[in-house]
């Protein structure tokens, strides 16, 4: 899968991206992150990339020239007063704070696609007409407000990149994962089996598959009952599951 991010701050991926499992996955030819200087889009001597805001107030707005320029001439799309939304099968995603909220849902959706462009907001933000004419979708991570979206395009790749098949080295690991299976995840041990008197539950050492299987669902919904009740309402529950949740009502200690 292909990456295309387009930002103001491009020293900042490097370090992440060519670590651990982002890393194999780019080495083995699973993704590939290709950073996008928008500066390099300028045609001032300064290369200026924002400026005041029309109508007053403070701080700066990104100019829409460079940014179209920059995504227009990487994703090869021609000038156009729309959304290339119908004509592209590449998602242009604004990151910010005015998105949608980025969940398991979202990177299993974007994880469809061969390519898609990430761009990154700084200052005050863009000027509108990169919102309206530009770019297909908008994201957040999250119900508050970082210095750019740097951050966000990183954890989105990484969120999808997981989703990728042959990136972890675990063919079934994503499926497991907290919000995959629609609940939080159950609890891991490794060795020893004892440290400080904390013994690692007997259930997980007896071999017994089928009883292991079924005490990391009752954990899960456990923890989902607990941590994140909200998430139950759309679960794939079974009659099994409801009867094991209507068991834990009014135990806080579960």
């Amino acid at each position: 899968m292909q990456f295309e991010v387009f930002t103001l701050l491009p020293e900042v991926f490097p370090p992440y991206l060519q670590s651990s499992i982002l890393k194999r996955a780019a080495q083995r030819g699973l993704i590939d992150v290709r950073i996008h200087n928008i500066r390099d889009y300028t045609h001032d001597k300064h290369h200026m990339t924002d400026d005041t805001p029309y109508g007053g107030g403070g701080g700066m707005v990104m100019k829409p020239e460079p940014v179209f320029e920059a995504i227009e001439s990487v994703l090869g799309i021609a000038p156009r007063p729309s959304p290339p939304a119908h004509d592209s099968n590449i998602p242009i995603i604004l990151l910010t704070p005015q998105g949608r909220v980025f969940d398991q849902r979202i990177a299993e959706e974007l994880s469809a696609y061969e390519r898609i462009a990430l761009l990154c907001g700084r200052y005050e933000g863009v000027d509108e007409r990169i919102r309206e004419h530009l770019v297909t979708d908008e994201i957040s991570i999250g119900d508050y407000v970082l210095t750019g979206g740097e951050l966000p395009a990183l954890m989105i790749i990484d969120a999808i990149s997981r989703l990728l098949p042959g990136v972890l080295g675990d063919p079934n690991g994503a499926e497991d994962d907290s919000h995959s299976m629609g609940l939080l995840e159950y609890p891991h041990y490794t060795k020893p089996s004892e440290f400080r008197g904390w013994k690692v539950p007997d259930i997980l050492l007896s071999g017994d598959h089928k009883k292991i299987e079924k005490w990391r669902r009752e954990q899960a919904l456990s923890r989902t009952h607990h941590k994140r009740p909200d998430m139950l309402e759309e679960a794939d529950l079974d009659e099994k599951d409801k009867k094991f949740i209507e068991s834990l009502k009014g135990d806080s200690h579960q």
